[in-house]
């Protein structure tokens, strides 16, 4: 069987209890696949920058900060994209509903921007039809 056509790729996962320090956790991964397929700068700040938002999201509104509930982190890394996927045992959220972050009533309030945040710097981002889980790809 010719193998030249396969595409192959290597699983990480995480189950984390649903407290602000399990963040770290996640950033430790990201090293780890960094460093380990030598992914760029930018793409690494990025993937950085978006996960822990998109996990300290899961911890704080998804599980509301109990520890009995997990948050769960994927990560698939392909030949050309990463795509990782987060998930809690929330309710979930109305995604499309978020207010402008960048509309003027908006602009000055200190919280609201993560979401915003996460669709631009990702390549890709998708919520689950209820919104407790999202997966985000990164070309690499």
């Amino acid at each position: 069987m010719d193998q030249s056509n396969v595409q192959t790729s290597e699983l990480f996962t995480l189950q984390l209890p649903s407290k602000p320090e399990s963040v770290t956790l996640v950033e430790n991964l990201i090293e780890e696949i960094a460093d380990k397929y030598r992914i760029s700068d930018d793409t690494f700040a990025n993937m950085m920058t978006c996960l822990s938002e998109a996990v300290f999201n899961s911890i704080v509104h998804g599980n509301k900060l109990n520890a009995e509930k997990k948050v769960f982190v994927n990560a698939e890394v392909e030949s050309k994209r990463i795509i990782w996927t987060v998930a809690d045992e929330g309710n979930g959220f109305d995604y499309n509903g978020l207010a402008d972050p960048t509309a003027p009533d908006n602009i000055e309030n200190l919280t609201g921007r993560g979401v915003f945040i996460i669709k631009h710097l990702a390549d890709q981002c998708i919520f689950n039809s209820i919104g407790n889980e999202v997966e985000l790809h990164f070309k690499i």
